[in-house]
């Protein structure tokens, strides 16, 4: 139903050759370990460069928060601080977002920071959007990392030279998800959300991956969970709505939130 896009090789300006070995990011907050990723078929020895090799249960978050009234916004927050950072601690699950310093991926770092977690936060984006401490992009809508992640994983431009464009890390994120996690022990959660978060939502229900849409969080998400009662606001919802791996869960319903993801990444298989 899906096709997902092979993740492809590509040749770095020289500027680039010393990422192509663990280097260390030194945040305000903390040092973060890093790697600029060449291919798919090395991501198991790029994960293991990085010490993330012992599968985990694994939570992928998706969206953005673009547009959330202010009363949204602080509900959005709370699941953050209350649901999702203390049960990826509580189960010492891996995490894995877009990485940069905006929407869902800020709100996860600062859960992550402020009840002093330990789990894996990383990041995925590509390289040629983000900027960070003595690297910087000249993209115009290019975007610095999220200080309280742990790690990166920096990736390059899906068609070799045709330059960075977000959702290059799409199909990455998915597969080092895969890679990660214990059998049947993912999940993705879709918040708000703009065009890359479609992408992002195919490729994690191509690899069977169940994706749980927070209704009244905006934009894609709300299509996604409209999809599921059979109001069809957008083509690309009523395909993924269809494949049998989309769920939705109420904003305000935290207790359900929080019972599915601890049940599905609790599970041994």
């Amino acid at each position: 139903m899906f096709a997902i896009p092979q993740v492809q090789s590509t040749t770095y300006p020289s500027q680039h050759s010393s990422m192509e070995k663990p280097f260390d990011i030194t945040f305000p907050e903390g040092i973060a370990k890093a790697i600029l990723a060449s291919s798919n078929q090395e991501l198991p020895s790029t994960l293991r460069q990085l010490g993330l090799q012992s599968p985990r249960p694994t939570l992928v978050l998706i969206g953005g928060a673009a547009g959330l009234r202010h009363y949204h916004f602080a509900k959005l927050h709370r699941i953050f601080t209350k649901v999702l950072a203390p049960i990826a601690e509580s189960l010492n699950a891996y995490v894995i977002d877009g990485g940069t310093d905006s929407g869902i991926m800020q709100l996860m770092g600062q859960a992550r920071h402020r009840i002093k977690a330990s789990f894996p936060l990383i990041g995925v984006a590509p390289i040629g959007k983000i900027t960070f401490p003595e690297f910087s992009s000249s993209a115009s809508d290019a975007t610095s990392l999220e200080t309280h992640h742990t790690h990166f994983i920096l990736v390059p431009e899906a068609e070799p030279g045709t330059g960075s464009q977000w959702g290059d890390e799409s199909a990455w994120i998915a597969q080092i998800a895969n890679l990660l996690t214990i059998p049947t022990a993912s999940i993705a959660v879709v918040i708000n959300g703009g065009e890359v978060t479609w992408k992002d939502t195919v490729q994690n229900i191509q690899v069977g991956r169940t994706v749980i849409a927070i209704n009244g969080t905006g934009r894609a998400a709300d299509a996604l969970a409209a999809a599921l009662q059979g109001e069809i606001r957008d083509k690309r919802a009523e395909q993924i709505a269809a494949s049998g791996f989309l769920q939705t869960i109420d904003l305000d319903n935290s207790e359900g939130l929080a019972k599915v993801i601890k049940q599905t990444l609790s599970s041994k298989g």
